[in-house]
């Protein structure tokens, strides 16, 4: 029985997928309200209500908590009846980060770390651009380093250049570096005034002391700050800060549009696709997207301007209030200048929305082609639709990992992606058993019913020449499947598809194979001894074709993201934080255990009886050392 709390409610198919969360100040009555045969839905909700088959909620204590619970159950699950907030660009932004001296830099992530952070802004040239304005005005750290105050080093030549107050040599007084720091945060927020007034005093105070060096400075960082100020568009009369929303919603979806504005002054804007708006109210979509945007929003103006009512306006409010600390006016206005920028705000969404429009048809026209491609030219049975790359990385065999990663309708689906750590580790490296450990791993797993790898693909793609895609082709037929391959050769680019007809030749050479097996000899040794038959046609596609390009976009995220992973694997092992994650391992073992074998990979070449002989090791915590470092 649903309780008639104030709490959130998930909505799951016969699947337990998640197809929609929502709140309620009344759980009982928002969820009965879906089921009654008098109310009138639109068609999503109606297609809904046809699809669930379980109801999970949640009670709290509020209807704001409700709120604040609902926003982070649908960005963990992203279901597919709610209205969600798609932003396919990261956005730039100035950050102040929190330290004894902080660094003013460029960064594309807000993280909740104490971090101040400013913008977004639509362009990285314009952020860039800002920075070196803000180093030429004050005298930041150029190099971008982290100091504490402490001397660790002589002063470098940015601060004999008066670029820097040299943190790095013990010169720099916290105190002079935290007004600087003040003024540099009114720049980004907007407030040049007060800077130029304090800027011109301080001017007119050296002056008068004959300090005409310190006095010429300032008057180059008044002039800078001044050139800057004629450049931004006052767009209302009074300096306040605030937020305007507009949308623009047809039968392609809905598109949102935000002005930032900040003392009186436009700053910068954002454009947002919706997802699953087409057939919700206006209402609804501005609702959600408020919801979802200022969950993670690095800032809360004063004022927010919206284009249409929305339902939960009260309850918003009292939530921004929160996460700002001070007053927070959500606003439709009807007339004057607030009402002009709605509009602006307004036209920009729709030819954000048509634009986006031309974007996705030709992403989908030149999709479908290069799938079409692909189908003609490799012989499969249909398009494309999901492709998956894999890869190896290793330096000589040390901290060995394998990548998969997955094109669908030609776009990335980071999702999918999934990583491996090689469990084979030989004594020299060997890409075509790592290559096969991977694959086989990858295909069992989808035979036994892994969630994870529940899908198989219509294409495989595999990084490297024929040795490489033998040993894949030899994992998917031991496996018994029979899903297309090829191999994409760094070398002329060119495309190595098999053979299939040669296939009942390589199974029976496989089975004799097999029958040659003692007990003693590991699994992947004979993978590694196993016979490669296998026969190739060489296809040469040119290079600006839409199926290679799709190809090689693949094969370099596929590198990409095995590289990724070995550098973190590596540097895991090589300052020995691996051995630290096994379970009675602490620090002095592990300083032990580095010292008598000098490695990560000393420790895992030694016997069990060699580990716990190390002092105050005992034969179990070897064998789990053992065991845990081989699988590693």
């Amino acid at each position: 029985m649903l309780p008639g709390e104030p709490g959130c409610y998930i909505y799951k198919d016969e699947h337990a997928q998640v197809l929609y969360v929502g709140k309620a100040l009344s759980l009982k009555n928002r969820v009965r309200s879906y089921f009654q045969e008098s109310t009138k839905h639109g068609p999503r909700i109606a297609r809904l209500v046809g699809k669930i088959r379980d109801i999970e909620w949640m009670v709290v204590q509020s209807e704001v908590e409700a709120l604040v619970l609902e926003c982070n159950l649908i960005k963990q699950h992203r279901p597919p009846y709610n209205v969600r907030m798609r932003d396919d660009k990261s956005y730039p932004y100035i950050t102040i980060t929190k330290e004894p001296f902080p660094r003013v830099l460029f960064t594309r992530k807000v993280r909740r770390d104490g971090s101040k952070y400013f913008g977004p802004y639509t362009s990285a040239f314009a952020v860039r651009d800002t920075l070196q304005l803000l180093h030429k005005i004050f005298p930041l750290i150029p190099c971008g380093k982290s100091w504490s105050g402490e001397p660790v080093q002589r002063p470098c030549l940015y601060f004999h250049l008066g670029r820097c107050l040299g943190p790095c040599a013990g010169l720099s007084d916290r105190k002079e570096y935290s007004a600087i720091l003040d003024r540099v945060e009114k720049f980004l927020s907007g407030k040049e005034e007060s800077i130029l007034a304090e800027l011109k005093r301080e001017m007119a105070v050296a002056a008068a002391e004959l300090d005409f060096e310190k006095a010429a400075k300032l008057r180059d960082q008044v002039q800078a700050i001044e050139s800057v100020m004629q450049r931004q568009q006052a767009v209302l009369g009074e300096k306040i800060d605030q937020d305007v929303i507009a949308v623009v919603k047809d039968d392609r979806g809905a598109a949102i549009q935000m002005l930032y504005i900040r003392g009186g002054k436009l700053i910068g804007q954002r454009q947002f696709v919706l997802d699953g708006a087409a057939d919700a109210a206006p209402s609804e979509a501005v609702q959600e997207f408020m919801k979802q945007y200022y969950a993670d929003g690095p800032e809360v103006p004063r004022e927010i301007l919206l284009p249409v009512e929305i339902e939960e306006r009260q309850i918003v409010q009292t939530w921004l209030r929160q996460k700002r600390g001070s007053t927070v006016t959500v606003e439709v206005p009807q007339q004057g200048e607030k009402a002009r920028l709605v509009d602006l705000a307004a036209a920009n969404a729709e030819q954000a929305l048509n634009m986006y429009a031309q974007e996705l048809e030709q992403k989908e026209a030149w999709a479908d082609e290069a799938m079409e491609q692909l189908q003609d030219s490799i012989g499969l049975p249909s398009p494309p639709l999901r492709i998956e790359g894999y890869d190896i990385s290793n330096i000589q065999g040390t901290a060995p990992v394998g990548s998969m990663v997955v094109t669908e309708n030609g776009e990335a689906a980071k999702a999918e992606y999934r990583r491996f750590k090689i469990r084979y580790h030989p004594e020299s490296p060997n890409d075509f058993a790592m290559m096969h450990e991977v694959l086989t791993r990858r295909l069992k797993a989808f035979l036994d019913g892994d969630e994870k790898f529940k899908k198989l693909p219509d294409l495989i793609m595999i990084d490297g020449g024929k040795g490489q895609l033998s040993a894949a082709l030899q994992a998917r037929d031991e496996m018994g499947l029979t899903v297309p391959m090829v191999g994409l050769a760094k070398r002329h680019e060119l495309i190595y598809v098999p053979i299939e007809s040669d296939k009942d030749l390589i199974q029976e050479s496989i089975l004799e194979a097999r029958t040659g097996m003692t007990h003693t000899q590991s699994e992947y040794e004979y993978r590694r001894q196993a016979p490669k038959e296998y026969r190739y046609r060489e296809l040469e596609l040119p290079l600006t074709s839409p199926g290679l390009m799709l190809l090689r976009k693949l094969r370099d995220e596929a590198h990409r993201f095995a590289l990724t992973y070995h550098r973190k694997v590596r540097d895991k092992r090589m300052n020995g934080s691996a051995i630290e994650e096994i379970p009675g391992i602490g620090p002095r073992r592990k300083r032990l255990l580095l010292r008598t074998f000098g490695s990560i990979e000393g420790v895992r070449r030694a016997s069990v009886s060699e580990i716990a002989a190390v002092p105050t090791m005992t034969t179990t915590l070897a064998e789990r050392v053992r065991e845990y470092l081989v699988e590693v």
